[in-house]
């Protein structure tokens, strides 16, 4: 008993030995993968009930997750330097390809935000999640730190770009996203007080300016999220159905494919966007926060990666993706919960879609390899 306990342990030791290295030649973290995993296949289990026991939709979310986890793989192989050179072609691509949506765009659900290939359609905007970090991490990679004040404003251009021609889409949610990455490296490069003052008084004099653009339906979403029962039936919907929703599951929820809002299709959008108002009815609150912990591991391990690597251009595209995706989380969560306006932004590596799965893990591959390169010189 004891020599088979011994060669048990033998052989347990060498098959992690043997694993370790699999993930060292192919430049993976063993940890951010385990979290991203087990939120992929927790996802996959609830939205079987929350696509109504659709099959065909499961099964079409599992091929575009092997896709999106092959783009992480991919990725993850792309030496540094590299990732760096090719850093204005991708952020130049993609604005040039925003720029053909807006000439020729394919149009559904009443916005312009597609390119039909004939073959697949894709979303350009998704592109700009990757290259806006990426491109604002070049222009400061060479420069002293922290900013000056032109260098903080022509950062500012860089993001506003891209970020103006996808909210005229319209596509709010994808704009403050994308936004919201090129900012967060601006941040994290560093900004003085004069730089932090006058920032916010820009945004305060912006305020009125975006609300005069946006869209009818959007400043109907803002008022409608100060108070959603001037139009149960019309804009405050969503919100209303949402929070019955997570109210009516408690603790542990009422079981998988049980719940009353879902199953009867009271929820809208509770496949994508509204999941995780189906996750709180379901399965209760105590699972919603271990998914949530669950999370806070993911960016928490992201954020140690983006510590230890080698240069600013890593460390701010690294800091950016962590932070980006802690974004989506609080975001979409926010929406489904009331706090925050209905914006169109998925539960990351859960909701339903193909594109922004393969734009958030494409965004972790390229941040092993930012990591697990960073012994190499020159990176």
């Amino acid at each position: 008993m004891m020599l088979s306990g011994r060669h048990a342990n033998s052989t347990t030791r060498r098959t992690l030995s043997a694993s370790a290295q699999l993930l060292r030649r192919f430049h993976l973290d063993g940890m951010l993968l385990g979290l991203l995993g087990t939120v992929i296949l927790f996802g996959l289990f609830v939205l079987y009930s929350a696509a109504g026991e659709n099959v065909g939709q499961w099964i079409n979310q599992l091929e575009r997750l092997l896709l999106a986890m092959a783009s992480l793989v991919l990725l993850a192989q792309i030496p540094p330097p590299w990732l760096r050179r090719i850093s204005p072609l991708l952020y130049g691509v993609g604005v040039l390809l925003l720029l053909l949506v807006a000439l020729h765009g394919s149009v559904g659900k009443g916005a312009q935000r597609w390119l039909d290939l004939h073959l697949f359609r894709f979303q350009p905007s998704e592109i700009m999640k990757l290259a806006v970090p990426m491109m604002c991490a070049w222009y400061v990679h060479e420069r002293p730190l922290p900013p000056s004040l032109r260098d903080v404003m022509s950062m500012l251009l860089i993001i506003a770009v891209p970020a103006v021609l996808i909210a005229k889409q319209p596509d709010l949610g994808t704009a403050l996203l994308v936004a919201s990455a090129g900012i967060l490296v601006v941040f994290l490069a560093g900004l003085s007080a004069i730089v932090i003052t006058v920032g916010a008084i820009i945004t305060a004099a912006a305020v009125p300016i975006a609300w005069h653009f946006m869209h009818d339906y959007q400043r109907n979403r803002v008022l409608t999220f100060l108070d959603p029962s001037q139009d149960p039936l019309g804009a405050g919907y969503h919100s209303i159905q949402s929070q019955i929703a997570l109210g009516s599951g408690g603790l542990f929820g009422k079981g998988w494919t049980h719940g009353s809002q879902a199953q009867l299709e009271f929820l809208p959008e509770r496949s994508t966007d509204f999941i995780f108002a189906v996750i709180g009815e379901e399965l209760g609150l105590v699972i919603q926060l271990g998914l949530l912990l669950l999370y806070l591991a993911i960016v928490a391990r992201a954020l140690y990666l983006s510590v230890g690597a080698q240069n600013t251009y890593a460390r701010l595209v690294c800091g950016s993706f962590a932070l980006t995706f802690f974004v989506y989380v609080f975001v979409n969560t926010g929406m489904v919960s009331g706090i925050l306006p209905v914006v169109g932004v998925p539960l990351p590596l859960i909701s339903y879609g193909g594109t922004a799965m393969v734009t958030l893990l494409a965004s972790f591959g390229i941040l092993m390899s930012l990591h697990r390169h960073r012994q190499l010189v020159g990176a």
